[in-house]
């Protein structure tokens, strides 16, 4: 059998954390928005008591569905990845990404003879080969240039066959696969030549690779590798590194690359596909810190940049992989991502090999990373035929059920943790809701409700992934309304709902704006601008919480200022427009920003991450006192910007944390803050994170604001 794709990080420490996401209600202005959605009438029969609520915000965007939305990887030694039954599969499934030539075997394979020293080459996987697969199923490649064994030459010379010599188009680039787990930091999984292993020698030859690959092709993406923060070796700093991999890097290379890749497995071999679907929300702030790593870096162009999850599964081999659970899983991080700004999502892996051999919801489980079968046998345990669908890929089939390429992802929210909601609003004015039911033993009744979204009196339309379903299957079930539905145990359901005549964006005069971009931003403002819409007669500002939106501007321009935001907070805006006779269009896709710190605060903070570990930390906060009167008695506060942070033990200062706020009190006997910044003073911690760990954006000495952070 071929050798097998292991990721090969450690996994982190920490439990799961809770799912429980509750139903909001909607604020709107009555005068500038329409009144919220009523819904169809009910089935004639009796309506079921419900226990669980979806509540559904079309004005609410989340971000638009792109072409390369739903992707694989696919591997040198899968001797079926070119199988005819391939491509078939994955254009049903809508695949718009296939990933080449397979994880850490990227850092060893030359496309030119087509070998990978050291690793097994199936035959007929070539890169030719590859290209038909993908051009058969309508997708895009992306491609992993060798960084482990290769040079930027070997790089270019490859862009140049595939680009100019067949004229494949081949856009998306990487430059290695994980090159954090080349041993720099201990762990050592992923080849690498280099005899300086460091992020800051990644970064050179990352500007190094993307000068010699765009001389070739100047429209080529080049994509830089990063770690998943909260994800080993996130925060760990080697050597004499200036700081831990994502931020070396990312200091060095934002004006040369187009993209970056993360991966991110839920667990080490003994995860189950249970604790994946908890560990699932974990993601959603992982992918924020990203971008705010890249919003840090690139400034004004970080837009530019995407993030591209370019490996996700529910764990790192061993297990529990092909059962209906990870199905489940499947569908609910597909769209988790995608709500949470990646452009494109690729499972590991096409085909994979068998596992370990359990038994799972009654059926037998392969251990098997892979969507399709590789009719690979574990002892005297044979998985079905080559390319019979396992339940991920079915997961992935559903979602694009739920939406395509250039359809809206708004905001969904569940009252139940074991209960996951998505939703898209439909190019052609139709909603649909994905609803994931996690409990093995129980059927729920989901009451549905809605903002900006008015359905129609007539049937939905039913798609079904469930016990006894052999494909994601159409169903008439005339229980199913627009108000409720109940949802079979371990499985999956979408509803697409049409809209009332007249109402919706569809019956606005006005166009969709273009994404407000944040052209000047302070403690307590923020100037944004966009591009405007055809037919509009003004625009409305809306934030959004949960699903919960308010107006928090209007204008008849394209930008508007945002007053009297309080310092360091964090707010995520989508712009409407209106026609002239007050009907909207859809939102925008979705803008978030942080409002800074007052440059003339009478005090100011150093808060520094020394080092990291994954799930911990040790920090030194630095305080001055810029007043022209000492300060004698001094408190310090801050709010952890997510819920899995923490302060474990500290020195030089009594700490004391209630939720996710921290107050730090002088020592007994500490002397006074001299005024004018003429003294500071400094204290330690060791903290303690479950998932990411984002700086603290305000820290108040005396209860006052301070500058800095």
């Amino acid at each position: 059998m071929p050798p097998l794709h292991r990721p090969g990080r450690p996994a982190g420490a920490g439990g799961p954390r809770a799912l429980a996401r509750a139903a909001i209600v909607l604020a709107a202005t009555a005068a500038l928005l329409p009144p919220l959605a009523g819904v169809a009438p009910a089935a004639p029969q009796a309506a079921a008591a419900s226990d669980v609520g979806v509540r559904v915000n079309t004005q609410a965007a989340l971000g638009r569905l792109t072409d390369t939305a739903r992707g694989v990887n696919t591997a040198i030694w899968d001797s079926h990845m070119n199988d005819p039954e391939v491509a078939g599969l994955m254009k049903a499934a809508d695949v718009g990404m296939m990933r080449y030539p397979g994880g850490s075997y990227a850092d060893i394979y030359h496309w030119e003879t087509h070998t990978a020293p050291g690793g097994y080459v199936a035959p007929g996987t070539g890169f030719d080969a590859f290209m038909g697969t993908v051009r058969a199923t309508g997708a895009q490649p992306i491609l992993i240039a060798n960084y482990g064994s290769g040079t930027p030459e070997e790089a270019a010379g490859w862009v140049r066959y595939a680009n100019v010599t067949k004229n494949y188009g081949a856009k998306y680039w990487e430059i290695g696969n994980e090159i954090y787990g080349n041993g720099h930091y201990g762990s050592g999984w992923e080849h690498d030549d280099h005899a300086d292993k460091s992020p800051q020698e990644y970064a050179r030859q990352v500007r190094a690779y993307a000068k010699a690959m765009k001389a070739v092709d100047p429209t080529v993406r080049i994509g830089a590798v990063l770690t998943a923060p909260g994800e080993w070796p996130d925060g760990v700093v080697g050597g004499s590194d200036p700081g831990d991999w994502n931020n070396t890097v990312l200091s060095q290379v934002t004006d040369v690359i187009d993209f970056v890749s993360v991966h991110w497995y839920a667990g080490g071999a003994d995860t189950t596909a249970q604790d994946a679907m908890t560990r699932l929300t974990r993601l959603p702030g992982e992918l924020r810190e990203v971008r705010a790593q890249l919003d840090r870096y690139a400034g004004a162009d970080s837009p530019r940049i995407g993030i591209a999850l370019t490996e996700i599964n529910t764990n790192t081999g061993g297990a529990r992989l092909t059962a209906r659970p990870n199905g489940l899983f499947a569908a609910d991080a597909f769209m988790t991502a995608l709500e949470n700004g990646v452009f494109n999502v690729d499972w590991w892996d096409t085909h994979n090999g068998a596992g370990q051999i359990t038994t799972v919801d009654g059926e037998t489980d392969y251990g098997d990373m892979g969507m399709l079968s590789s009719g690979a046998c574990a002892g005297d345990v044979c998985e079905p035929a080559p390319n019979t669908p396992f339940h991920p890929y079915y997961g992935m089939k559903m979602t694009s059920e739920l939406g395509t390429a250039g359809d809206t992802m708004v905001a969904a929210e569940s009252s139940a943790q074991d209960v996951s909601a998505h939703a898209v609003l439909r190019r052609d004015g139709r909603l649909s809701v994905l609803l994931v039911n996690k409990n093995p033993d129980a059927a729920r009744t989901v009451d549905l409700d809605y903002a900006g979204f008015t359905p129609s009196a007539s049937a939905p339309e039913v798609h079904r992934y469930a016990r006894g379903d052999s494909d994601v299957t159409e169903v008439a079930d005339g229980a199913v309304s627009a108000s409720q539905v109940t949802v079979p145990p371990y499985a999956l359901l979408t509803v697409t709902l049409e809209p009332r005549a007249g109402t919706g964006p569809g019956a606005s005069a006005a166009g969709t704006p273009g994404t407000p971009r944040l052209d000047a931003v302070t403690d307590t403002t923020a100037r944004l601008s966009w591009t405007g819409a055809t037919g509009a007669a003004r625009y409305v500002v809306q934030e959004r919480d949960g699903t919960h939106t308010r107006l928090v501007g209007e204008t008849t321009g394209t930008s508007v200022t945002l007053r009297n935001l309080p310092p360091g907070s964090t707010h995520t805006v989508n712009v409407l427009a209106s026609d002239a006779s007050g009907r909207l269009s859809g939102p925008s896709s979705p803008l978030t920003f942080t409002t800074g710190t007052p440059a003339d605060a009478a005090c100011a903070v150093t808060y520094h991450r020394d080092t990291g570990w994954g799930n911990g930390f040790v920090a030194t906060i630095t305080v001055r006192n810029l007043s022209d009167t000492p300060i004698t008695g001094w408190t310090v506060d801050w709010d952890w910007p997510t819920g899995g942070q923490s302060v474990s033990s500290g020195w030089n200062a009594t700490f004391q944390q209630t939720g996710a706020h921290v107050r730090v009190t002088a020592p007994e006997g500490a002397g006074p803050l001299a005024p004018d910044g003429a003294s500071t003073v400094s204290f330690g911690f060791v903290g303690a994170n479950d998932g990411p760990n984002p700086d603290p954006t305000v820290f108040r000495l005396n209860g006052a604001v301070c500058s800095g952070g």
